[in-house]
């Protein structure tokens, strides 16, 4: 909030904000015949969908007082959007201007009355929003004065001639400096106690509280070669406070945290151990090939990690500005090592961890945020041996006005540690992501890590300013290969390379451009791009129009991000490597495709394209819902192919030129939901497809993982009726995997006061919000005990309906919940020959000899419930092979006057069908004793009572005992007998 008064006295109470698309109507009307002349005749809404940065200032009624709109290339038509770098170096060579630290304003336009200071306040909250921002351009024709607004705040450097006509233009300047300067930092005194203590006291009391009053002066006092505390100062006055020091525990840190990324944050040595002995090695790769045979369902594919070495020979001290020179050569060597980026690949996307009676681990998943989470395949921890490279914030804060300027402490503090090249800090999940720790890399902890904090890291070299984004040429071929030489889709991303310096198009004719980032002549990211092709494809299926004006965007404009790497030490760099991006291909929008894991190899698979690290940047898109076209009967009318065309289902990231100077806000709370239920996964849709927040820390506690692996064919999914929530198509849309960690395994037990859940009685995974959504889920049936030899009908047996099984589940007993249980007893089924031949009817057809052994080995298959699952089960049992004699349907007691289906002509239809498929039904029975009362594993027979009298369903051949009676038992659901709210608890059902 700021006051802005008028020349006749008049007080206006203003914030700035990001324009929206309602505003345009109020812009409009403050447009003005001067504004014409300045900077042209514009199209609004089309300058905000180009535009990188739109400021709107609206007064407490939110009432529109000004606005301004700003690019990355300059108006006019005085130089080319891909190359004015030069143009206006010529200008003046003493302006430092880079795409990184210049912006170009289009348009400005504001009330009269308060125009000079809304214009001050724009300009203000510009430098702002953009730390990296130092100049702000504006290009006006030279024939005009800027007026009595602009000119309070430009001063002119020269004239440059248009590229289209002969007619000069004037251009203009504001510095930083003059508005939003950086900040003094120096070393703390004990006078500046009183400044500070406002500070802290604003934010909390804590520490007074702990230590006492004078605990900072205390602290300042207590400065040696260790402990150093520094403050940010303006005008004199102190406005920020940081205390480090190079006391660090890395023994903890090594134990709790993956810093494997930064060789432990410790100064290479000839001993230290990085690799499991080889000994480990082979026993791990023999486990791994049993945990994949027997789980192949949950099949999994290792992820590169990005990987930098702390390798550099020579160090130098940074006072006040830092020397470009140590930095340089301190890069060269860590580029040069070979072990720069393992970026992240999206290999690590759809990846779940499997749960055993001996095992557990979390899955990694890409949320790009941070590196992504190791498959922990061993207890092995690389050893470092040398001395600590990394010093850390014990204390830090600042005022929030000089809050975006938090970054311009750390040139000193690193000239304070010339031998250390990291700066850490720790900091519990549910603290507010602040500026300072957006330019860090969130570490990530290994599975074991009980630690309630976070670790972020800073290196020496993320200092530099001189990146620079340019189209690749054959020369950087070498420097790519260094770059991507440990991934594992490196080959793919080297042929595109080589396929651009070639032909600058595909084999196919669409054009391809790849990008380098460079740093010191080092490669140090390198992106691929191509034309989007499915534009008219993508505008149909994905709900784009929630960030974009379609119509104003061309066709070529629209661009298909393939691949993306960027080392980690500048991935804070990572949205303006996007923005030149699109500066330099001319492009507004990108898109980035996630497609699904399927097991069927005919598929396309996620690892199709290499994954963005940059996916934390960009937008998830929400899929549409689609219209289904009779197409043969609307012959001419039908939509165009490139809409009806029938694509493998993904899902849609995007950005576009708004979204490069977007603030997303991280929430890195533990948010654990159990249950994949619709209302779990609705839940995790809710979260992932919100556009401003980034949630980092989600997981998904299930007994399955995620749903939607496509484990049966199409005519092997009947079992269970669908419920037309979720189907395989909405998850490959929704792509959950790419933002939440999945851990497979059964929540056994809740430490509400530790704030932990018990995964399968083993292990425990801690959580900051816990969502219990489990849904319904059909139970084993508990016998009645009842000895059906007594004649007994179901009037004198006890009512047994709460009660639960609790004994061994026996080997032939089949409980379907899910896709996962149907699979596991079709491939039962199938092993021990219940049902005959193939996947299909015309398998079986050809295949007679086959048909008559099974005929011989076939046994009774008990299917027992009294819901709709229950006959789409006896369905699909019949449409695998098996004849309907061999089917026994046992209906239990109804337990309300409406049925399942609640139509009688219908009831009356599905009666006939099973009548003639031969298939005995059995009414108002309850399930008494398994094996006449004897050991149920396996289960050779079952007894039932009725209200007349009971009776035993045996096996029908005696060849083979324990292999030919399958209960399957899709009924009976299990209801939560509670539903209730606890603090960070919410409990909810299927």
């Amino acid at each position: 909030m700021s006051i802005l008064t008028s020349p006749r006295g008049k007080v206006e109470v203003v914030h700035c904000r990001r324009t929206e698309s309602q505003d345009i109507y109020c812009i409009k009307n403050l447009i003005r015949k001067f504004t014409q002349k300045l900077f042209g005749s514009l199209n609004i809404i089309y300058l905000l969908e180009k535009a990188n940065l739109a400021i709107t200032l609206c007064n407490d009624k939110e009432e529109i007082m000004a606005h301004a709109t700003f690019l990355d290339y300059p108006n006019w038509n005085v130089a080319k959007q891909d190359d004015w770098v030069s143009v206006f170096l010529e200008l003046d060579s003493e302006i430092p201007c880079t795409p990184l630290n210049t912006l170009f304003m289009h348009i400005f336009v504001a009330v009269d009355e308060y125009s000079v200071g809304c214009c001050k306040e724009i300009i203000r909250n510009v430098f702002k929003a953009v730390p990296e921002l130092h100049f702000i351009f504006l290009i006006v024709p030279s024939y005009m004065s800027l007026g009595s607004t602009l000119i309070t705040v430009f001063d002119q450097v020269g004239n440059i001639p248009n590229l289209t006509y002969d007619e000069d233009f004037a251009v203009y300047i504001c510095h930083r400096h003059s508005h939003y300067p950086q900040l003094h930092i120096r070393k703390a005194r004990v006078e500046d106690h009183d400044d500070l203590m406002p500070i802290f006291m604003y934010h909390n009391t804590i520490l007074k509280e702990t230590y006492g009053e004078y605990f900072l002066a205390e602290l300042i006092e207590a400065q040696d070669e260790e402990n150093h505390a520094v403050v940010c100062e303006v005008e004199g006055i102190a406005v920020g406070f940081m205390s480090i020091c190079s006391r660090v525990n890395m023994k903890l840190l090594h134990e709790c945290f993956d810093l494997g990324l930064f060789h432990g944050l410790c100064i290479p040595h000839p001993d230290d151990v990085l690799e499991p002995p080889q000994e480990l090695n082979v026993q791990e790769s023999q486990d791994a090939e049993l945990r994949n045979s027997s789980q192949d369902s949950q099949k999994t594919v290792e992820e590169p990690l990005e990987h930098v070495s702390s390798e550099a020979r020579k160090r130098e001290s940074i006072q006040g500005k830092i020397m470009e020179e140590a930095a340089i050569e301190e890069l060269s060597s860590i580029v040069q090592s070979g072990n720069t980026s393992e970026i992240e690949d999206l290999e690590n996307l759809g990846q779940e961890s499997t749960e055993d009676d001996t095992s557990y681990c979390v899955s990694n998943v890409s949320s790009a945020a941070s590196v992504s989470l190791p498959e922990e395949t061993s207890k092995f921890r690389p050893i470092y041996m040398g001395a600590s490279a990394a010093f850390c914030i014990q204390l830090f804060c600042i005022d929030e006005k000089h809050e975006a300027r938090s970054l311009d402490f750390m040139n000193f503090v690193f000239s304070l540690f010339p031998d250390k090249n990291f700066c850490i800090i720790s900091l519990p999940h549910l603290t507010p992501e602040f500026v300072l720790i957006q330019n860090f890399v969130k570490i990530v902890p290994f599975n074991n890590c009980t630690l309630e904090q976070d670790l972020y890291v800073f290196h020496r070299a993320g200092l530099l300013k001189t990146i620079n984004i340019r189209l690749a040429n054959l020369s950087d071929t070498p420097g790519v290969e260094n770059l991507v030489s440990t991934l594992m889709l490196k080959k793919s991303i080297l042929e595109d390379l080589k396929q651009y310096n070639e032909a600058r198009r595909d084999p196919d004719g669409t054009p391809l451009q790849a990008f380098v980032a460079d740093v010191a002549e080092q490669i140090v990211g390198v992106a691929v791009i191509r034309n989007e092709m499915d534009i008219e494809y993508i505008r149909s299926h994905y709900n784009i129009e929630d960030f974009i004006y379609f119509s104003h965007h061309q066709r070529e404009e629209h661009g298909h991000l393939y691949h993306f790497a960027l080392n980690p030490i500048f991935r804070h760099y990572t949205k303006f490597f996007l923005k030149e991006i699109l500066r330099l291909s001319y492009k507004s929008c990108l898109y980035y495709p996630i497609y699904p894991q399927f097991r069927e190899s005919k598929f396309q698979i996620s690892y199709a394209h290499s994954l963005t690290s940059a996916l934390h940047y960009l937008v998830p898109v929400r899929p549409r819902r689609q219209i289904v076209y009779p197409l043969e009967k609307l012959g001419i009318n039908a939509p165009s192919k490139a809409v009806s065309k029938d694509l493998l289902s993904y899902a849609l990231n995007h950005t576009n030129r708004k979204l490069t100077l977007e603030p997303k806000i991280t929430v890195n709370a533990k948010i654990v939901v159990v249950g994949a239920s619709n209302v779990g996964i609705s839940f995790l849709e809710t979260l992932v497809f919100c556009s401003h927040l980034k949630f980092s820390n989600i997981t998904l506690i299930s007994t399955h993982g995620l749903p939607g692996k496509k484990l049966l064919g199409t005519g092997q999914r009947k079992f269970l009726a669908s419920d037309h929530c979720f189907n395989d198509k909405d998850h490959a849309l929704m792509s959950l995997c790419s933002w939440v960690n999945v851990v497979v395994g059964r929540m056994t037990a809740i430490d509400r006061a530790a704030k932990h859940v018990v995964v399968s009685r083993e292990r425990i995974v801690l959580y900051d919000h816990l969502i219990l959504c489990t849904g319904q889920q059909y139970q084993v049936p508990c016998p009645t005990g009842a000895d059906i030899s007594q004649h007994l009908t179901n009037k004198e047996i006890p009512n047994s309906s709460k009660q639960r099984y609790t004994g061994k589940v026996p080997c032939n007993h089949f409980t379907l919940n899910d896709e996962e249980d149907c699979f596991k007893a079709v491939a039962w089924l199938r092993s021990n020959s219940i049902i005959i031949g193939g996947w299909d009817q015309q398998e079986r057809a050809e295949d007679r000899d086959l048909q008559q052994v099974s005929e011989k080995k076939s046994g009774n298959v008990i299917v027992y419930g009294d819901t709709i699952d229950t006959y789409t089960t006896v369905e699909a049992l019949l449409n695998l092979g098996m004849r309907g004699s061999y089917i026994h349907l046992v209906r239990p007691p109804p337990t309300s006057t409406i049925t399942c289906i609640n139509n009688y002509k219908v009831e009356r239809a599905v009666e006939c069908a099973l009548q003639a498929a031969g298939v005995t039904v059995y009414r108002e029975a309850l399930l008494a004793q398994w094996n006449e009362g004897q050991n149920p594993d396996p289960i050779h027979s079952a007894s039932f009572t009725t209200p007349t009298k009971p009776f035993k369903l045996p096996c029908s051949e005696a060849f083979f005992p324990g292999l030919t009676i399958t209960c399957i038992l899709p009924s009976l659901p299990f209801q939560l007998p509670w539903r209730y709210k606890w603090p960070s608890l919410i409990l909810a059902q299927k």
